[in-house]
Order: C-alpha cells, then sequence, then structure tokens
C-alpha cells in the first residue's frame, strides 16, 4: 500500500485541493511539504500530535517537511475555534517557545541537509513594510469571502479585532513565501485551518500563475466530538517536566472503549492489518488494546525506556496499589500549606490536581471514591498529617487515577 492510501486507510485525511495530484506526489516523494506551529506555549502537546506523526509518516516516504515555527504570527494570534481574542506575547517568549519546540520534534523527524527543515516566519513577517504589503497582497484578499470563513464568523458576535483579521493574509503570505524560496509546494493543518490555507494556494496562483497544494488533517476528536488532550489538570504536554511519561501514558491507558481503536489506527506505526484484527477485540482485550495505544504513543514520545518504565509501574499500581511508586505522579506539599501540622484531605487532592475544587473533591470523597494508603477516606474532614506526609501519602481517586504526596524537605 503507498502512502496517500495508507493515509486514507487510517482516516487522517480530511479535505484535500486535488486529490489526484497530491496522491502522485505524496506517493512519489516528490512533495516539499510545511504544517505551521504557532509557539504559544514552551512545549508541543497531543493537539500537535497528528501533525507530528503525519510529517514523520511522509518523511519516512522520501518527502521532506519544513516545520514553519509561527513567530511572527504568534504577535497576532489565530483566531480559528476561539471565542476570545488570544493573549499577547513578548517576543523572548516567543523565542524561547520556538527552541522547546525543536527540541521536542526531533524525536519525529529529521532534521538536517536533505531532510527536515525549521524556519520561523518572524524572518519575514517582521521585516515587512505595511504599505507595500497592503497594496501588493493585502489587494489579492476579498474582504467578502474572508468574512464567510468559518474561524471568522466564530468571532464576529463577539468581535473581531482588525489585528487578528489580518491572520489570514499573513499565513498565506508563509506558503507564498515558502513556495518562492523553499520550494515548498503543499500546505498541511488541522481541518480548522481550511480557509486560510486556501488563502495561500489562492494568493500563489494569483501573483505566481502556479499551483500549490493544501491537506487538512482530521482533528483528534473522541467520540464525543470533542477535542482530545485535556484532563482536569489541563493539556496533555509532550515535554515530560509538564506531563511526565507515566501520567501521559495513564491518559492513553484510560481513553474510553470507543476511541481506543481509532487512536490507535491514526496514531501509532502499527500495521494497518495487525490493527484491522486488533478491530474485532471485545470486552477484556478493549483493555489490552488500551495498553498498546499508551505503550506505543509513550515510546514515540519519550522513549521505549521511559514506556516500559510507565507501563511497570501502571500495572504494579493497578494490580494491588503498592508496587513500583517510583514514576508515580508526586507532589511535594511545603510546611506553609500545614495548619497544626495537618491538611485536609479536601485541601490535600485540590494541591495535587486531583480535583479542581473543595467542591469537586467534597463529591468524590462524599460518593466513596477516594482512598488514602489503601484506606478508603470516611469523611471529607479527614486530616493528613505531618507525619504521614513524611512517610509519603498515596492517594487514589476512583479505579485508575494514583498520586503521591509527600513533605517538601
Amino acid at each position: 500500500m503507498k502512502v496517500y492510501d495508507e493515509l486514507v486507510a487510517r482516516g487522517l485525511i480530511a479535505q484535500v485541493t486535488n486529490e489526484e495530484e497530491i496522491r502522485e506526489m505524496v506517493d512519489n516523494g516528490k512533495a516539499t511539504f510545511y504544517i505551521g506551529f504557532d509557539p504559544t506555549a514552551d512545549s508541543l502537546h497531543v493537539g500537535h500530535f497528528m501533525a507530528l506523526c503525519l510529517m514523520k509518516r511522509l518523511q519516512m516516504a522520501g518527502n521532506k517537511p519544513i516545520a514553519l515555527i509561527g513567530g511572527g504570527t504568534a504577535m497576532i494570534g489565530d483566531p480559528s475555534g476561539r471565542t476570545d481574542m488570544r493573549s499577547m506575547m513578548t517576543k523572548e517568549t516567543i523565542e524561547h517557545n520556538c527552541a522547546c519546540f525543536k527540541k521536542q520534534m526531533e524525536r519525529f523527524i529529521e532534521f538536517g541537509e536533505g531532510k527536515a527543515q525549521m524556519v520561523n516566519n518572524a524572518d519575514w513577517l517582521l521585516n515587512l513594510n505595511y504599505i507595500d504589503f497592503i497594496r501588493d497582497i493585502g489587494a489579492c484578499f476579498s474582504v467578502n469571502n474572508m468574512l464567510r470563513a468559518e474561524c471568522f464568523k466564530q468571532r464576529m458576535e463577539k468581535g473581531l479585532s482588525f489585528l487578528e483579521f489580518n491572520y489570514m493574509p499573513m499565513q498565506s503570505y508563509d506558503f507564498y513565501y515558502l513556495f518562492q524560496h523553499y520550494g515548498c509546494n503543499m500546505q498541511f493543518g488541522g481541518n480548522d485551518q481550511w480557509s486560510n490555507m486556501l488563502g495561500g494556494t489562492e494568493l500563489i496562483r494569483r501573483k505566481l500563475g502556479k499551483d500549490a497544494h493544501a491537506m487538512t488533517i482530521t482533528l483528534l476528536l473522541n467520540s464525543e466530538g470533542k477535542k482530545m488532550g485535556k484532563t482536569a489538570k489541563g493539556a496533555v504536554w509532550l515535554d515530560p517536566n509538564k506531563t511526565t511519561p507515566y501520567e501521559f501514558y495513564q491518559y492513553w491507558r484510560n481513553v474510553d472503549d470507543a476511541d481506543v481503536m481509532k487512536c490507535i489506527r491514526m496514531l501509532t506505526f502499527l500495521p494497518l492489518e495487525q490493527i484491522d484484527e486488533m478491530d474485532t477485540w471485545k470486552d477484556a482485550k478493549i483493555n489490552e488494546a488500551k495498553e498498546i495505544l499508551a505503550f506505543e504513543l509513550t515510546k514515540l514520545v519519550h522513549g521505549e525506556e521511559e514506556a516500559q518504565k510507565a507501563q511497570a509501574a501502571a500495572k504494579a499500581l493497578f494490580m494491588g496499589g503498592a508496587g513500583d511508586e517510583e514514576h508515580m505522579p508526586t507532589t511535594e506539599i511545603t510546611a506553609d500549606q500545614l495548619t497544626d501540622g495537618q491538611i485536609g484531605i479536601l485541601n490535600l487532592m485540590v494541591a495535587c490536581k486531583l480535583a479542581s475544587s473543595n467542591k469537586e473533591a467534597r463529591t468524590l470523597v462524599t460518593q466513596g471514591g477516594v482512598l488514602v494508603n489503601d484506606e478508603k477516606v470516611p469523611a471529607p474532614t479527614f486530616m493528613v498529617t505531618e507525619a504521614m506526609l513524611r512517610e509519603g501519602v498515596k492517594i487514589r481517586k476512583g479505579k485508575k487515577v494514583f498520586h503521591k504526596a509527600i513533605l517538601a524537605e
């Protein structure tokens, strides 16, 4: 099976500008493609996973990836999928985030001469002359067409700033610039970027009289239609200092039964024949599929050794609670968080990010869903002492979430 057919079989492709030409290009290693990443944080997260895996698949087939870091467009903020305006970032913050991104991307794609490249659109966008830009580029955009774009429609009710209105022409200019200077003939992006991507292909056609192509990647949604990659603690990051390999493993181990096979098909590099066979699995075998998913993705992001450690820790905890606690997520509690040498279980759960509020923690305790050192917490008034914290307190929420609280030295 050639690469384009495999992308289709894995459910990765949402929309394309010209399927026949795109198939020919990617199957024969003729695509020099880019995917944009706005550096709005100092780590990539699960939401970027689809794009990173696609870059890896296409590079393996001989195509050349360009990772475009949006150091320039991040100073505006993409309105796509937003109901509010993104906060502005300083140049220094953006540069720091860009450096973090490259380090994480190197786990997926190989950079170097004739291989993948990383570029920052700040290198050309920040030097643009405004009058020249609106005369040369702005004249190619119809405001009527732009307002019909979904990304703008969502914002019109609350108000769309002129700053954000410039995002589409600037992203389109990126493609135009990369086409001319890097031989980039294709853009990939999330399905919510379709309008911006068409803006780029149309700009190239109008300015240069040449064809360029766009393809959108299916968004990673759960069975309820919500974006995956969020927990009660927030985003699931690829940086091990923000989301530990164990927490990353556990996120995938705990996906809903209805989502596990879709995630295996879209995100792992397991052969399709093996995945087709797994599609018939039911009942207890679904848990085995979840373990395979969690292991494969943790290996991809953090390496095989960390994946093995996370899997061993998860199994030990699930089997009886006492097992290997070395890799259990841990929160240090400081002395100033204690009152008279103790801390209430509700406050402790919030401190450990096992609950977003005392109210949520109280509900969990009242329902009998919280254990401390393998004993059910009897009441929301339960206190954890300093002596217990010195030894290390193991908290279990529900059947699958384990956490350790210790006293900071």
